[in-house]
């Protein structure tokens, strides 16, 4: 795994905005490609001249989009029963596949936002959107935005975190690690989770009370 690691890596440095697009749909689809040794070492090229910061983040969210979008296909042409079947394969139990398909049952549009900002959810969540048919502009246009601004806070931590002698290492494990043990990360995640939570509060109350 570290192997494969180091090569996205390498990716990043030698195709540059082709590499970030590859691997972000690779990190929005099954394939465990952290978002983490993607964008913050291209932000941080960006920095040197080498790449540009705005072209990085629109980079990383057609990547993440084209990579849910093939996911949102693919899920919608096999159907429920066959993954159901066969997602444990790819560490989607059944269990899992019923919880994400309440939340977009439920929650819809922002539902697909706010998952593309939280850890796990945003691998799995175009899933039960290709399943349930979920509407395809909606689907791509939330999940635009959630890239879009999920780059943004990686991209900032690249370029506030890492070093030249980061890059240099090539040690993609050193990087995650400096990116996730960084304080802000931590708070930026967590604020991520808490407006998630508010967003499924509010949403719960207002079907309340239209249902009452």
């Amino acid at each position: 795994m570290q192997h494969l690691v180091q090569v996205w890596f390498q990716w990043v440095e030698q195709w540059g905005y082709l590499g970030i697009i590859l691997l972000m749909a690779m990190e929005s689809s099954i394939l465990p490609v952290p978002s983490e040794i993607v964008i913050p070492p291209a932000a941080f090229l960006a920095t040197e001249g080498k790449l540009n910061t705005f072209a990085v983040i629109a980079a990383g969210a057609f990547g993440s989009w084209l990579g849910a979008t093939v996911t949102y296909w693919v899920s919608l042409w096999l159907g429920r029963v066959f993954i159901a079947r066969w997602g444990r394969y790819v560490l989607l139990s059944e269990r899992k596949l019923e919880r994400a398909e309440k939340w977009v049952h439920r929650y819809e549009a922002g539902g697909i936002f706010f998952a593309r900002l939280l850890p796990v959810i945003r691998h799995v969540i175009s899933i039960p959107a290709g399943i349930i048919r979920m509407n395809f502009t909606t689907f791509s246009v939330m999940t635009l935005a959630g890239s879009a601004l999920w780059c943004s806070v990686l991209t900032w931590f690249g370029q506030k975190v890492l070093t030249r002698p980061m890059i240099e290492s090539k040690d993609a494990t050193a990087l995650i690690k400096a990116v996730k043990e960084s304080g802000n990360f931590h708070a930026i995640v967590i604020a991520c989770v808490v407006i998630t939570c508010l967003y499924v509060v509010v949403v719960t109350l207002t079907n309340k009370k239209r249902s009452g």
